[in-house]
C-alpha cells in the first residue's frame, strides 16, 4: 500500500457510528468549545503576527498532553497523537491568522447561539475545532492507526501566501498520507480543488516634474491607468472560471506633480496552472503596452518611463479527483449528519499538499457564518456540533481507527 494511499477496514458510514461515544462527548463539550473560539478570536492576529494567538494553541496543546509541541521557524504551531503503526501521519491544519490590521477592536458580542466580532470565523472556528479534535484523539479512549499532526499555521491569508503551510511541506520529517484544512464554518462544503493565484506588484519609474512646465514628460499614473484598463479587457475562459482583478493602485505626490512613481497590484485566480501562466503573460504584455505608448508621446529629450513586475503571490493550484477515498469519506460523513455534500473550488492551505501530490481538502468547522473579512462577521452555532463530528469521522477515517471506546 502506498504512503499516500486513505484506507479504512470500515465504511465511513460505520465508522460515524462506532464514534458515536467521542461524538457525544464533543456534543458535551460545545460550550467550551464556543468559549476557546471566543478566546482565540478575541486575541489579534494580523497577517504576520500571529505570536500570540499562536501562544495560546501551544499552551492548550500543551494541556492536552501532546507529543513534540513546538513552534517552528515561521511560527506554525505543531504537535502530535502518536499512532498504534508507524504509518505516514495524517496532518489536520487551521490558519492562525485573520486579514484585519493591528489596532482592529477584535471583541466579541454574543447573543444567544450567535457570535459577532473580526476572525470569529475565519479562522477562530476552525482553530477551535481543531483543538476540541486534538483533545478527542486522545490515544486513549480514540486512538488511530497512523499518528495525527496538527498544526496552527501561519500566514494563509492575503499576502501571507501560504507561508506557513509551505514552510510545514518543505520541513515534515514523513509525507502525510492525507491532509485535512479546517477553515471557517460550514458542514456540507468539501473544498478538493485548489484555486491558485498569482499576484503582481507593478513599479513605473520616471523623473517627474510640475504638471505644467514639465508637461511632456512621461507619467507614470498614466501608465498605471492604461495598464489596470487593458488588463479590465482581457478575455477570460469561462471554464475553469478565471478571474483577473487590478485590487490596488496608486502614486504621485500633489494634484500639481507629474509623478516619479505609480504602481498596481493585480490577482489572478484559476485552478487551472496552464491559465494561470497565460494571465501572467497578460499581466507583462499589458504594462509593455501601456509604458510603450506613455513613452511614444514624451517630448523630445525626455527621459522614458521604466518599470519592474514583483511577483508577491504564488499560491500553487490541482485537484484531489472527486473519486478520491478521501473526498469519498468526506462525502459520507458529510451525510451521516444529514446534510447534503457539495464539493467547491476554493483558496486554502490544503492548496500546498494537493500541488504536492498529497491527498488533501479542507472543510468547514460547523455551524453557520457569514459578514467574512469585515467587521460584522458573524457566526452562529446552531448545529455547530455536526461539523465538528463530521470532521472527527473525516479525520479519524484518513488516519484508521484503531480503538474507540
Amino acid at each position: 500500500m502506498s504512503a499516500r494511499d486513505v484506507t479504512s477496514s470500515a465504511t465511513t458510514t460505520d465508522l460515524f457510528v462506532r464514534l458515536a461515544p467521542a461524538r457525544a462527548r464533543l456534543a458535551a463539550d460545545d460550550e467550551r468549545v464556543i468559549h476557546t473560539q471566543i478566546a482565540l478570536s478575541e486575541i489579534p492576529a494580523p497577517t504576520g503576527a500571529e505570536h500570540r494567538r499562536g501562544a495560546m494553541v501551544a499552551e492548550r496543546f500543551q494541556s492536552l498532553g501532546m507529543r513534540d509541541v513546538h513552534t517552528d521557524d515561521v511560527g506554525n504551531v505543531v504537535a502530535s497523537r502518536p499512532g498504534a503503526t508507524g504509518q505516514a501521519p495524517v496532518l489536520v491544519c487551521a490558519h492562525l491568522d485573520t486579514v484585519f490590521p493591528e489596532g482592529t477592536p477584535v471583541g466579541v458580542a454574543r447573543e444567544g447561539a450567535q457570535l459577532t466580532g473580526p476572525g470569529i470565523v475565519d479562522n477562530s472556528r476552525g482553530l477551535a475545532a481543531m483543538l476540541a479534535l486534538a483533545e478527542t484523539i486522545d490515544g486513549t479512549r480514540v486512538r488511530t492507526q497512523r499518528p495525527v499532526i496538527f498544526a496552527a499555521t501561519v500566514g494563509e491569508e492575503g499576502a501571507g501566501d501560504l507561508r506557513g503551510v509551505k514552510h510545514l511541506f518543505a520541513r515534515l520529517d514523513d509525507t502525510p498520507s492525507a491532509c485535512i484544512a479546517l477553515d471557517g464554518a460550514g458542514d456540507d462544503r468539501i473544498v478538493h480543488r485548489a484555486l491558485g493565484a498569482r499576484r503582481f506588484h507593478v513599479a513605473f519609474h520616471g523623473c517627474g516634474g510640475h504638471s505644467w512646465a514639465a508637461f511632456g514628460t512621461p507619467n507614470p499614473v498614466h501608465a498605471a491607468g492604461a495598464t489596470a484598463a487593458k488588463l479590465a479587457s482581457v478575455p477570460l475562459p469561462y471554464t475553469p472560471r478565471t478571474t483577473l482583478s487590478v485590487c490596488r493602485i496608486g502614486g504621485g505626490i500633489s494634484v500639481n506633480a507629474i509623478p516619479t512613481e505609480a504602481w498596481l497590484e493585480v490577482d489572478v485566480r484559476c485552478s487551472s496552472a496552464d491559465i494561470l501562466a497565460a494571465c501572467a503573460s497578460e499581466v507583462e504584455h499589458a504594462v509593455r503596452a501601456a509604458v510603450r505608448e506613455e513613452n511614444a508621446r514624451r517630448s523630445p529629450g525626455a527621459p522614458p518611463l521604466d518599470y519592474e513586475i514583483s511577483m508577491i503571490g504564488d499560491r500553487p493550484c490541482g485537484e484531489l479527483p472527486s473519486d478520491h477515498p478521501l473526498v469519498g469519506a468526506a462525502v459520507d460523513a458529510t451525510r451521516a449528519i444529514g446534510r447534503s455534500p457539495e464539493l467547491a473550488t476554493a483558496s486554502t492551505d490544503a492548496n500546498v499538499p494537493i500541488s504536492l501530490g498529497v491527498p488533501a481538502i479542507a472543510i468547514g468547522a460547523g455551524g453557520r457564518g457569514g459578514g467574512v473579512h469585515t467587521a460584522g462577521e458573524w457566526y452562529d452555532n446552531t448545529d455547530g456540533t455536526l461539523g465538528v463530528a463530521r470532521a472527527l469521522t473525516v479525520v479519524v477515517s484518513a488516519a484508521e481507527l484503531a480503538l474507540v471506546v
